[in-house]
């Protein structure tokens, strides 16, 4: 697949680019630094089939059930499905 670009020089000033600095770089809540978990992410997922989409549906969960799923970090809805699915091939 090849890309096709609307020019054929690059209008980068790419001896700004060089000279700039991390001092230069200003992070904002529109702009944060970037985060090595976000990172490594993007990495791992690189040349692995794409992930099915998943179906948005409304489930009702015991407080405590909920609390302690959230209690175990970021990614409670993901722990879910990852339980389901454990169920689900443990069943089979």
């Amino acid at each position: 697949m090849n890309k096709r670009f609307s020019s054929k020089t690059s209008r980068t000033d790419w001896s700004r680019v060089r000279a700039t600095s991390d001092r230069n770089v200003a992070v904002s809540a529109e702009h944060p630094e970037t985060s090595l978990k976000h990172i490594v992410r993007g990495i791992a997922r690189r040349g692995l089939k794409p992930v099915s989409p998943k179906t948005s549906i409304s489930l009702r969960i015991d407080a405590d059930v909920l609390e302690w799923l959230k209690a175990q970090g970021p990614g409670y809805q993901t722990r879910i499905n990852t339980i389901l699915r454990a169920f689900k091939e443990a069943s089979a």
